[in-house]
């Protein structure tokens, strides 16, 4: 019989060899990754098909059909509008700045003199964003390292999603033939926490983002919001990380409208009623219905997560760093009950009674 010192050992093992593997082969491994991530989202979806009578194969066809479709859409309808507001906004930010500057010496007397720091700082500010935001782009579009990257990314990654979600429940008994047996049910019921976590987090999460992303874009859209649809989508996807969403598409929206619509204050203040009405919303009705109160994943773990495998993996740690969270906090949960039932705690031995 294994020891739990010698256990423990293994697996620690097993886990350098990961976090190494990740560390040299992040960017490489990124496509599968991603494939693995979007057959996880889906997976449930097929689930369901299969349920109606379909079979897998079938159910992986039609998730694959419906998924080229909403691709082709979103590539013709949304990413052309993305872009297009990108490149106005690099474009018109020399402008943005000089009117700021005009706005706050106009508006507010005395904040700064002619020569004074204020003035000084924006124009610095207003050089090196003309000088270095344009370069950047270009540098982007130009690299062609990148560009074969991007298309590696399109390309490898659904086809592994369609391989993975096709044999999904296949690859969960396999690897559920592997445990070892005489702790088979506790991983088992950690591992099923673990999908719970991820099932409410990552999954309502995305359906989350896209509704509010979808609802700030045509909100700041109909009000006239200069860049408004690029701020809405921005801030909708950035909702993922908690309060990172609300508060840079607020700040952004808002000192926007400021300098937009001065004249017309009540164009301000519906860009105020719509992210108020945006975060209301989000707060009672969709992350309640659609993430629950008790997944238990704790937005400070999250942050951390992204911070830290973002900050030593790139974006292909930032993938793991939401599973890795959810695992954590399930594995921290469970050994604070073990903690909870053993001597150490309790003083005694629970067994043996007093």
């Amino acid at each position: 019989m294994v020891s739990p010192k010698r256990q423990a050992m293994i697996w620690g093992v097993c886990f350098i060899l990961f976090a190494l593997m990740l560390w040299f082969l992040g960017e490489t491994l990124l496509p599968f990754m991603l494939g693995a991530a979007i057959a996880y989202f889906l997976d449930p979806v097929a689930d369901r098909l299969e349920a109606m009578g379909l079979s897998r194969l079938m159910s992986t066809v039609l998730i694959a059909f419906g998924a080229v479709i909403l691709f082709v859409l979103v590539m013709v309808l949304i990413v052309p509008a993305m872009v297009g507001q990108i490149g106005d906004l690099v474009e018109a930010f020399p402008g943005l700045v000089r009117s700021a500057q005009e706005f706050l010496i106009t508006r507010v007397p005395g904040i700064d003199g002619e020569d004074g720091m204020l003035q000084r700082g924006l124009a610095t500010v207003q050089e090196h964003i003309s000088q270095v935001g344009p370069e950047l782009i270009n540098t982007a579009l130009a690299s062609s390292l990148a560009v074969v990257d991007f298309v590696v990314l399109l390309v490898v990654a659904p086809v592994v999603a369609f391989y993975l979600l096709l044999d999904w429940d296949r690859m969960v008994e396999r690897i559920d033939e592997l445990l070892p047996r005489e702790h088979a049910p506790t991983i088992r019921r950690l591992a099923k926490d673990i999908d719970r976590v991820l099932a409410g987090f990552v999954r309502g999460q995305v359906t989350v983002c896209l509704i509010l992303g979808t609802f700030y874009a045509i909100g700041l859209t109909l009000i006239g919001l200069p860049y408004g649809f690029l701020v809405g989508m921005v801030a909708g996807l950035l909702s993922f990380i908690p309060y990172v969403g609300s508060l840079t598409g607020g700040i952004l929206s808002i000192g926007i409208a400021v300098f937009s619509f001065w004249e017309t204050p009540v164009w301000i203040a519906a860009t105020v009623a719509i992210f108020a009405f945006g975060q209301f919303f989000e707060g009672n009705i969709l992350s309640p219905k659609l993430i629950g109160k008790s997944v238990g994943l704790h937005p400070v773990l999250l942050i951390l997560a992204l911070a830290v495998f973002g900050s030593l993996f790139g974006f292909a740690g930032m993938l793991v760093a939401v599973p890795v969270a959810a695992a954590l906090g399930v594995l921290g949960r469970f050994l604070v009950g073990q903690y909870q039932q053993s001597p150490l705690y309790m003083g005694r031995d629970p067994y043996l009674g007093d």
